[in-house]
């Protein structure tokens, strides 16, 4: 059986971000999942042609994955939201590219989301990570301090630092060249103890792990001398966070929340932090001023004399 219009429309949407955005490989799964999702959705309704989908047949998938009575597993509210974006993206690209005359899914609305403030480690936990890191004494510890040092140093995400290579390097200048998401790049400062950490990885252990592989130029390689996965940086800061007690507290995501929220509290400005985390909007990096704001609504409860909770009675000077 021929496919159906709807499915052409999605393949050709998805290629759209391929070729023309370039979205991650990772986030380009879940828009194919999402989106097969729909089409299975719309075909079981027979829509079969985008010109037939209308605004309830959209509403009415919300619906659907939220609950599971589409006979699928029901998602979260942020899986679901995730969901909507796709679709509202695929009816806008059918729109845009005259498939349609109509936005069908314009005025639908991903599900609200709580908003949760990221998780930050304190400076004397990152500390004790990064002397975990150090602490088996072997090659490979001298890694992933280095490793952890760079994701701590600059904010970077774990794609971002397991994706850097040899000549995204300015360890003079102590500055690097991330590819962030969308294939955006940016330049970012690094500290003085990351650029130590990378000289002595890449002066001693990375020269023995390379000879392993086919001489590739990534910075940080495995065991067999190819690059390191995410999934392998993954696990290794996870044991690093056993040596170091920090169990169940710590992800890469951590050390980029840790890097924020501490450029804030000692006083940066939230554009900066903006440009340094690559945040396409300012909203994004926002969280973390209210994650300082509670840190210092907290020292000033625990410390200042007239913080307490005014007597019975006392209304104050008038």
């Amino acid at each position: 059986m021929p496919q159906a219009p709807l499915g052409q429309a999605i393949e050709s949407y998805l290629q759209h971000l391929t070729v023309e955005r370039g979205l991650a490989v990772n986030t380009l799964d879940a828009y194919r999942r999402d989106l097969e999702r729909y089409l299975a959705f719309l075909l079981a309704l027979g829509v079969r042609d985008p010109a037939d989908v209308r605004e309830d047949h959209v509403s009415g998938f919300l619906v659907a994955i939220r609950s599971g009575d589409d006979g699928r597993t029901a998602l979260t509210a942020s899986s679901a939201a995730r969901a909507v974006v796709a679709v509202r993206g695929l009816h806008r690209f059918l729109l845009m590219e005259g498939a349609v005359r109509d936005d069908a899914a314009g005025e639908v609305k991903p599900p609200a989301l709580p908003q949760r403030l990221p998780r930050a480690i304190r400076l004397d936990e990152v500390e004790r990570l990064l002397d975990a890191a150090s602490a088996p004494g072997t090659p490979i510890s001298v890694r992933d301090r280095a490793l952890v040092e760079v994701l701590y140093g600059s904010g970077a995400r774990i794609s971002e630092a397991t994706g850097l290579d040899l000549d995204d390097l300015d360890l003079d200048q102590g500055l690097l060249r991330l590819m962030g998401k969308g294939r955006k790049e940016r330049i970012v400062p690094v500290g003085s103890f990351a650029v130590h950490a990378l000289r002595e990885y890449l002066s001693s252990v990375r020269s023995e792990l390379v000879c392993r592989g086919r001489g590739l130029h990534a910075v940080f390689l495995n065991t067999r001398g190819g690059r390191l996965s995410r999934q392998s940086a993954w696990a290794a800061l996870q044991l690093t966070a056993v040596r170091a007690d920090l169990t169940g507290r710590v992800s890469p995501h951590t050390l980029r929340h840790s890097f924020a929220t501490h450029l804030l509290e000692g006083g940066a400005d939230v554009r900066v932090v903006q440009e340094l985390l690559g945040h396409a909007s300012v909203t994004t990096t926002q969280i973390y001023t209210k994650v300082t704001a509670d840190t210092l609504r907290e020292v000033y409860a625990a410390t200042h004399p007239r913080a307490l909770t005014r007597p019975e009675g006392n209304t104050g000077p008038s």
